[in-house]
């Protein structure tokens, strides 16, 4: 972020960190938060990549196209099992 809209932000009263602090994680919940995200984001990525739509994609995993929208939203429901299967199906 740059210095002067950090600034302006806490001229606001906003506070400037790490969500890590923000929700008292530990370490290891900070690290499984961050493999979710990532691993959310690269699935998005990927089908992008692919010019796959979420509709192609849920069809592929006999899923629906609702799911698959949540699981590049990084949603707490869906599991890294479920991520990984699908970067899996795409290539990855």
């Amino acid at each position: 972020m740059k210095k002067s809209k950090e600034a302006k932000l806490k001229k606001h009263g906003w506070k400037i960190g790490l969500s890590k602090d923000l929700l008292g994680l530990s370490d290891e919940e900070a690290a499984y938060v961050e493999l979710k995200a990532s691993l959310s984001e690269h699935l998005r990525r990927k089908r992008v990549a692919k010019r796959l739509t979420q509709h192609d994609l849920a069809r592929k995993l006999r899923s629906s196209q609702f799911r698959i929208g949540k699981m590049e939203k990084g949603d707490p429901t869906v599991s890294i099992d479920l991520l990984m299967r699908s970067l899996f199906v795409l290539g990855t």
